[in-house]
């Protein structure tokens, strides 16, 4: 049997935030999302008050008085994310990072070469994280990552288990009886409704169906949450990120407007974020869309497919703004914009056209020295455009704390 161990940061973004500035510990502390309309992580203090996950901020600081609302500072997490998966790989080679605060290990064997239980290293684990991090992390071990998702989960909701809990073959039978099928990792409203309109609502109810009957209702998905949920390990731990097929980057604004600039000032930002994920990764992109959602929901796309795949922001943001001017209209209200790429494909493997190498070398080198500049200052110090209002930028780009 496999033994499939998933580490989980616990409020991870307000965690960061309160290990910057300890002043934040014990508090009621939120993390707000873009442009800081509603809650996206929440202090156990703040959980305490019943403050929901996503609630608008402007009706958190009217009806929850006393407490701290920050801006999100994803530059500051993912640091820290990558510190705390170095530390896994000091532990095995076999680390598959599932989000910036989850990661699956592989630890089968292990227990011979650290010569102690596997209970013992995975305590050893969180020890090291939140003594030499300093962030809190739940740990859940299993035979799957069905179940090690499942044995997380358990850590984090009882206190009694000091954020680790392992469930071994043997205890699995019972623990199927007393979980219901909405609770598993990979189980939607959907399919949680297909399992009950059968009358099937607990785990043990799905192992006890034969994989003909699973495959009919679920597909390939159904026999393998059969397995998974049985201890069978379905989905191995991979440590290979795979190449992405598009990238995107939207955002709502931060009040409602037709204001031209302001709107292709945002779509700018989008592009630059684009860029540099696509540098990061070593790609470029072929297609590009330019998105408009307007006040009432409505969304307006063009796409272009580029003379040339490219990854800088200096050539793309022209054919950008030729595409927004295609969908603009001065006489809409709009909430959102957002750039999509698709097509990705290898740098290496792309070819520069004669007549456009002078300018692309050009758009090269000054988004190198973007990417150096934010490297040494932080994201969004310097932008592209026009903006007007500095209070608006810092909406839009900065980090903004509120009380």
């Amino acid at each position: 049997m496999a033994e499939i161990a998933l580490v989980d940061c616990n409020n991870f973004f307000v965690s960061c935030e309160q290990l910057m500035n300890p002043s934040l510990l014990n508090k009621a502390v939120c993390v707000l999302s873009n442009n800081d309309g509603c809650i996206i992580a929440r202090s156990k203090e703040a959980k305490k008050m019943g403050i929901p996950m996503g609630y608008p901020l402007f009706k958190a600081r009217k009806e929850f008085k006393n407490v701290i609302y920050i801006s999100r500072n994803f530059g500051l997490y993912h640091e820290i994310s990558n510190r705390i998966m170095q530390k896994l790989l000091n532990y095995t080679p076999d680390v598959e990072q599932y989000s910036i605060d989850e990661a699956f290990l592989d630890l089968t064997g292990l227990k011979k070469l650290y010569r102690c239980s596997y209970e013992e290293i995975i305590e050893r684990i969180k020890k090291e994280i939140e003594t030499e991090i300093g962030v809190p992390v739940s740990i859940g071990l299993a035979p799957s990552k069905t179940l090690a998702k499942l044995a997380c989960e358990t850590a984090k909701k009882n206190e009694y288990l000091n954020g680790l809990c392992r469930i071994k073959c043997r205890e699995i039978d019972d623990i199927l009886k007393r979980t219901y099928i909405e609770d598993i990792w990979g189980v939607g409203r959907n399919t949680a409704a297909l399992f009950h309109k059968y009358g099937i609502y607990k785990c043990s109810e799905v192992v006890k169906q034969n994989d003909f009957w699973l495959k009919k209702i679920w597909g390939k998905r159904g026999i393998e949450l059969k397995m998974e949920l049985t201890g069978t390990s379905v989905y191995p731990v991979s440590a290979e990120i795979g190449q992405p097929k598009s990238i995107q980057k939207t955002s709502a604004f931060s009040h409602f407007t037709d204001d031209k600039n302001y709107i292709k000032d945002s779509l700018h930002y989008h592009v630059h974020q684009v860029c540099a994920k696509l540098r990061k990764l070593g790609l470029q992109t072929e297609i590009i869309f330019v998105m408009l959602r307007t006040k009432d929901f409505r969304v307006f796309t063009e796409k272009m497919v580029l003379p040339e795949a490219s990854d800088s922001e200096f050539l793309i943001n022209q054919y950008a703004d030729k595409l927004f001017e295609k969908i603009y209209n001065p006489e809409i209200i709009y909430r959102a914009s957002g750039i999509f790429a698709e097509k990705l494909s290898e740098k290496s493997t792309s070819q520069l056209f004669l007549f456009e190498e002078e300018k692309t070398g050009k758009a090269k080198k000054l988004s190198e020295l973007w990417d150096n500049f934010e490297k040494k200052y932080g994201r969004g110090k310097f932008s592209i455009g026009t903006m007007k209002d500095p209070q608006e930028e810092n909406k839009l780009h900065g980090q903004n704390y509120f009380s």
